[in-house]
């Protein structure tokens, strides 16, 4: 098998990152763009010894699962991978990476029950980030996402997983940007003045947030003009910040922000109460079905206990200990981003809570240095999961219950591995599609200490 070969292929299965699997005397091939059931023509893109990576260049005889893509982007943006199978069979598949995943990784034997879905399946990203370049002779504004491994954006007009007021407030700043001055970034020379627009957007009140992120470390007059602008033209816009990253790296945001004109958060509801989130604030791409989790978690707790005392790791804005505190005697929050602590305490207030207790530090030195136990801890970690040292930690504070939510099937298996060997037994693993038409499953685990 060779670099750019073109062969038939039958898909048998589906991976992890959203390839279909096929095999040719054994040799492994995984196929962009197919679906279980499909024969394809595929053309290699990479050829190792023990695996190539392919193509879908031609659909022969489809899976009865494939359907027409709803957005005409589909091929050649990277943001859907999934969108040209049916939604009911992409949970199902969604439920196998996670059952692999634990079998494999973890060594359990356990039913991973379908995925709950997402309320919206359209509509439903309410967090978008646009990087942002220009073409090299006219100079026009480019705003969209990366093609599959690469840095070349696809400039997108219409994008259909997100509210139709982003798609407004973009193509303005992609039509109006150089009336004002503001050029688009040049990745490889390191110049130009807009790197990235982020806009958060409310399911609340329809509200939006948008944040300016430039190659720069203060605010200039052409740009306060320009985010005036953008304020005026939209009714929906809260507030425009200017997010300053002049560093070289592919992290979107620095970490200094300021609010040019409006207000520099919006607010969102979940499960009766109100968050504020800001340009800087983690908080669920989308809210509907964040607030499905929440609520199970919420629900969980309330079945099983009697006012129990909880720990909410990794907390973020606190989102765990802010839903979970009625059903819980005391919440003890730990999170170690300074804004995203005080925007914590700012929410307990606006929702009269007085039992969250909220520290700003970095969870594994907290778990090292607490010495109460909890009935309940709920830990929520990046895709990377926790440190071993954590897991240890957890485990040894935890007297009734983990409650372990992943947004990675893998690094959840592995950490489930920790946790079991330990002594924990894994009693349910419940997925829920937070990332519709993408590879991507959020889980809540739920751990007998």
């Amino acid at each position: 098998m060779h670099e750019n070969d073109i062969i038939t292929v039958n898909i048998e299965k589906f991976s992890n990152l959203g390839y279909g699997i096929a095999k040719v005397d054994g040799y492994v091939i995984f196929v962009e763009g197919a679906c279980p059931g499909d024969t394809v023509n595929a053309k290699i893109t990479k050829a190792n010894k023990n695996f190539a990576n392919a193509k879908t260049i031609e659909v022969i005889t489809p899976s009865t699962h494939r359907v027409e893509p709803f957005c005409a982007m589909q091929k050649v943006c990277g943001a859907c991978q999934l969108q040209f199978i049916d939604y009911e069979y992409q949970l199902e598949l969604k439920r196998q990476i996670v059952e692999d995943a634990i079998r494999t990784i973890a060594g359990l034997e356990i039913e991973i029950p379908k995925p709950i879905s997402s309320p919206d399946t359209k509509n439903y990203r309410h967090k978008i980030q646009y990087p942002i370049s220009e073409t090299k002779v006219s100079k026009r504004i480019l705003a969209g996402y990366y093609k599959p491994q690469t840095h070349e954006i696809v400039n997108i007009k219409h994008c259909p997983i997100q509210p139709e007021i982003c798609d407004r407030i973009i193509d303005f700043i992609r039509e109006h940007a150089s009336d004002y001055g503001i050029s688009g970034f040049n990745e490889k020379k390191h110049s130009g003045d807009l790197r990235h627009v982020v806009i958060r957007s409310s399911v609340k009140n329809g509200k939006q947030l948008v944040t300016l992120v430039v190659n720069a470390t203060k605010t200039f007059d052409r740009l306060d003009k320009f985010a005036k602008a953008i304020h005026d033209e939209f009714k929906e816009v809260a507030g425009v910040c200017v997010n300053f990253n002049s560093k070289k790296t592919n992290v979107i945001l620095g970490k200094k922000t300021e609010c040019i004109i409006g207000q520099e958060y919006i607010e969102e509801d979940l499960l009766n109460k109100t968050f504020k989130i800001s340009a800087n604030t983690f908080f669920q791409v989308n809210p509907k079905s964040a607030e499905n989790i929440f609520r199970y978690v919420k629900d969980y707790i309330k079945a099983n206990y009697e006012k129990p005392i909880v720990l909410d790791a990794y907390a973020g804005i606190s989102t765990f200990g802010i839903c979970v505190a009625e059903v819980s005697e005391k919440v003890v929050s730990v999170e170690e981003n300074y804004d995203s602590t005080q925007r914590a305490i700012e929410t307990a207030k606006i929702n009269k809570i007085k039992n969250l207790e909220i520290h700003n530090q970095d969870a594994g030195e907290f778990f090292k240095k607490e010495k109460r136990f909890f009935d309940v801890s709920i830990i929520d970690p990046p895709r990377k999961g926790c440190t071993k040292e954590s897991i240890d930690e957890v485990f040894r504070l935890t007297k009734g219950h983990i409650i372990y939510v992943s947004c990675n099937p893998a690094t959840l298996a592995r950490d489930l591995k920790l946790l079991t060997e330990k002594g924990a037994k894994v009693e349910s693993i419940q997925p829920f599609d937070m990332f519709c038409h993408t590879y991507h499953i959020e889980n809540v685990a739920i751990i007998k200490v």
